[in-house]
């Protein structure tokens, strides 16, 4: 028997998928999930709130896979909701959407301090304990964006979750406003298993900076960016799956060959880990992870994550051009980013607590003629 140990399972998250033209595309998606399912995975991470993720996952996987083959998560994110009949309707729309029957865990989606009392006053705890009692949930779960102290007091209160899904990468470990380290330590104490989204930061990890991929290549030449980050999240105990948003067969590919060839970080990379946490924390990228959740709220249309993601080509990578490029494109589709008008509900829903109007308006400086480009400031400076 090898004396290696086995990382925790990969979990294939449906937020990511794969595109054709204003679509998932269906066709890709489906060779994924069997490439998946072959590769002797079974774990499935949908949500409410993900466009067009639970009708992908009906197409690509519920209708072409025996129900017992796999396991599949979705979640409520009473954030959206106006009432609690509203927020309570959303798992009949999700067993309708998925045609699964019934979800192997059900999950509170993105509780944290800004939205933790509607959880409470809509009763969706013991909601969910009620549909698992009538057998429409497995078991019941939450994902958590909040600190430590909230956690604790959660876990304390709700001693019947299966697991609690946290955001843990290298990058955010000891990110003050993240606090992995010390969210994955408090679930550690109460005994509680832990899933990990965001192990790659939302791909900012699988291309990272260049000063951090020149540190990794030269630790590891021939190493993906993304196999370092993967197995900093699979290498921790207590963990159940490690969720990965794959939006390409190159990305899953990747991903199979780490597990399969798994090893934890040894004290040599460790170290190299360290060395790339330091870097990271000297970098003028946006840390949007593009899950969203800001967007889906906001009253005049901005592609927020797609902004971001535009500066970042600037910010993280010198690509000038292509940032302004990518800005102006997007701008063009949806709402320009001078249209916030600050009302607040993109930062009461940020997984990452991050401060968008602030960033919206110091990004699209980067791409204003006559403007000095400046780095966006982070949470806490001054306006």
């Amino acid at each position: 028997m090898s004396d290696t140990p086995r990382p925790a399972p990969l979990g294939f998250g449906l937020m990511r998928l794969p595109r054709r033209a204003l679509g998932i595309d269906i066709a890709e998606t489906c060779r994924m999930v069997d490439r998946f399912l072959a590769a002797g995975y079974s774990y499935f991470d949908t949500a409410h709130i993900y466009l067009g993720s639970e009708d992908a996952a009906r197409k690509a996987l519920v209708s072409r896979h025996a129900r017992e083959s796999f396991t599949l998560t979705t979640k409520l994110h009473a954030g959206l909701a106006p009432t609690a009949a509203a927020a309570r309707k959303q798992l009949e729309t999700s067993l309708k959407r998925t045609g699964a029957g019934y979800f192997d865990y059900y999950l509170l989606h993105s509780v944290m301090e800004s939205n933790a009392a509607r959880y409470d006053r809509f009763g969706l705890w013991d909601f969910v304990a009620a549909q698992q009692a009538k057998g429409l949930i497995r078991r019941w779960a939450f994902s958590y964006h909040g600190g430590p102290e909230l956690l604790d007091r959660l876990l304390t209160e709700h001693p019947g979750a299966a697991f609690v899904q946290l955001q843990i990468n290298y990058a955010d470990w000891e990110n003050p406003s993240v606090q992995a380290r010390a969210n994955y330590e408090t679930a550690r104490r109460h005994g509680v298993p832990v899933v990990i989204m965001e192990p790659v930061k939302g791909g900012a990890l699988a291309a990272p900076p260049p000063e951090v991929r020149r540190l990794l290549e030269q630790a590891a030449p021939g190493a993906s960016c993304a196999s370092w980050a993967l197995r900093f999240a699979a290498g921790l105990e207590g963990v159940l799956a490690v969720l990965s948003g794959m939006s390409t067969p190159a990305q899953l590919e990747d991903n199979l060959a780490t597990m399969a060839a798994f090893r934890p970080l040894d004290a040599g990379e460790q170290r190299v880990i360290q060395q790339a946490q330091r870097l990271l924390g000297h970098s003028a990228a946006v840390p949007c992870t593009g899950c969203g959740y800001c967007a889906a709220g906001c009253p005049e249309g901005i592609a927020i994550p797609d902004l971001f993601a535009a500066a970042n080509l600037q910010l993280a990578q010198g690509r000038r051009a292509e940032a302004a490029a990518a800005w102006a494109e997007t701008e063009a589709k949806a709402a320009p980013a001078a249209r916030c008008i600050g009302c607040g509900r993109c930062e009461a829903a940020c997984p990452q607590h991050l401060p968008i109007p602030r960033l919206l308006k110091r990004c699209g400086g980067l791409f204003e003629p006559g403007r000095p480009a400046a780095a966006p400031a982070m949470k806490g400076d001054a306006p």
